[in-house]
């Protein structure tokens, strides 16, 4: 039996970088829940992994499969359904997972054979089973996985190509901020697998950058935290050789004990969510305004700083407190705190959460032509109707901000200041010249998208022709992987039916 775990492409990285570009390696994520899933596959199945993100996939010279499975964020949500059909037309059955199909579970239905809503973990083999005896059915609901059902990810069905590997220690998140959705699906208990489980699984990722996927690693409580520092002191003991980066709350910076822990773990960055500059826009976050509520964040930063890790800042623009202005507001509270890097997100009502049943409530959806306008729920693209700021305005706002913080006067400031701490300043100058050719692209997409916002605010400076031979070099490069795959699956099909 042969069966494909499907990624569909990314909006984020394919339609930010239509040029495909070296640096953009450090912006690629493994489609964790796939792997896991495959680790829970029968070994009677033939599985594959096909990653869209990787580079382009020729369906057509592929072996027909037994099933498909696909995932997929919301902005992967049109894509996912072209792939679906492209399979179903060949009469094999296809099954969607993942937090879109959950959240949106009646456009889902009519696209593929069955959907799978919550986590797929406690039904997969029963969907295998269905499968396998033609009894498909339309819905199956796995709710909330107990973290002995989370298997190791299979680390060896993807090919090289990615930065960063991946791994997840724990899942839910108590804050339940009114953007996000990871309550809704995930849950507000937070659930840790077994730290030696994790510790194991470590060594099996053949990358030696490693992205902590955890929506919050560290957690609230003190059990919780000290669980964290349980996790750090085995994986410090464990001597993996791997550095890794981790999502988690700032409230990390209270505690010397568990900064330093994550130092000797591998720990080389942690992204933080600061979300609004401005303490009026801390009470529409949800429970997260309490814990950034009143906090001396340039000092919570150094403290990070003296431990050498660096630290990416998350901002939300377009918050009902938002008014003309708050571009380069963001820009000088990130530069005054001292971050490495920002990651400045559109305000975007994603299924599932309540902001968008306040925002739908209100009128306020402004890319509202679905399925095909998933595609800009990137956090990109500005599909809200917010409250002080036009479309045109805030996209001139972005502009302004990204423009501002990564000017090469303040790139190479942070260059230099991790060069004399020895605070990894490689990582630190990639990760920049990553986000500021990202940005300078989506400048351009805006300018094309809103004309108007073009005015006042103009695209970063085309990329040195040293960049443009490296994007040759690595589409070329990427080109050749994804034919070798397709080579190596079409010959095992072959010795399989010999």
């Amino acid at each position: 039996m042969l069966l494909y775990l499907v990624n569909p492409a990314n909006p984020l990285v394919s339609m930010s970088l239509n040029r495909r570009a070296y640096l953009n390696r450090f912006r690629l994520w493994k489609p964790l829940g796939l792997q896991v899933l495959a680790g829970l596959t029968p070994a009677d199945w033939e599985i594959s992994i096909l990653d869209e993100n990787l580079g382009p996939i020729d369906y057509e010279t592929l072996p027909r499969p037994d099933a498909v499975g696909i995932t997929a964020f919301t902005s992967q949500a049109p894509r996912a359904y072209e792939i679906a059909g492209r399979f179903r037309a060949q009469g094999v059955p296809v099954v969607m997972g993942g937090i879109h199909a959950t959240m949106c579970l009646e456009e889902a239905g009519p696209f593929v054979d069955s959907v799978v809503t919550g986590e797929a973990e406690p039904v997969w083999a029963e969907v295998l089973d269905d499968v396998r005896s033609g009894g498909l059915r339309p819905r199956y609901d796995g709710g909330r996985a107990s973290m002995d059902q989370i298997v190791p990810a299979r680390h060896d069905l993807l090919p090289r190509g990615y930065a960063f590997g991946s791994i997840q220690t724990t899942r839910g998140c108590s804050l339940n901020c009114t953007f996000c959705s990871v309550t809704e699906f995930n849950g507000a208990r937070y659930r840790q697998r077994p730290i030696a489980e994790v510790v194991e699984e470590f060594r099996t990722i053949p990358e030696t950058r490693v992205l902590i996927v955890d929506d919050n690693l560290i957690g609230r409580r003190p059990q919780h935290i000290e669980r964290a520092k349980e996790l750090f002191r085995a994986l410090a003991a464990a001597n993996t050789g791997k550095s890794w980066i981790g999502q988690t709350t700032v409230n990390i910076a209270d505690d010397e004990e568990l900064l330093a822990l994550a130092q000797k773990a591998g720990c080389v960055g942690l992204f933080i969510g600061f979300e609004s500059v401005a303490p009026e826009g801390l009470p529409e976050l949800g429970r997260k305004s309490a814990m950034l509520s009143g906090r001396n964040v340039p000092a919570a930063v150094e403290r990070i700083h003296q431990h050498g890790m660096l630290v990416v800042g998350s901002f939300i623009m377009g918050l009902d407190s938002d008014r003309p202005g708050v571009g380069p507001l963001i820009a000088a509270e990130a530069l005054r705190y001292g971050l490495d890097n920002i990651n400045v997100l559109f305000l975007t009502p994603l299924p599932g959460t309540r902001l968008w049943k306040e925002l739908e409530a209100e009128g306020r959806i402004g890319m509202d032509d679905f399925p095909g306008d998933w595609q800009y729920y990137t956090l990109n693209y500005p599909v809200a109707r917010y409250k002080y700021l036009s479309v045109d305005r805030i996209v001139q706002e972005m502009t302004h901000c990204n423009r501002t913080f990564y000017s090469s006067r303040n790139i190479l400031g942070r260059l230099g200041r991790n060069l004399s701490t020895g605070r990894n300043p490689l990582l630190g100058l990639v990760s920049n010249l990553t986000s500021r050719r990202n940005s300078q692209r989506f400048s351009e997409i805006h300018a094309a998208l809103w004309p108007a916002a073009n005015g006042v605010e103009r695209a970063l400076p085309e990329a040195r022709p040293r960049l443009d031979l490296l994007d040759l070099s690595d589409t070329v490069t990427q080109r050749l992987r994804q034919y070798a795959v397709t080579l190596k699956m079409q010959a095992t099909w072959f010795f399989r039916q010999s």
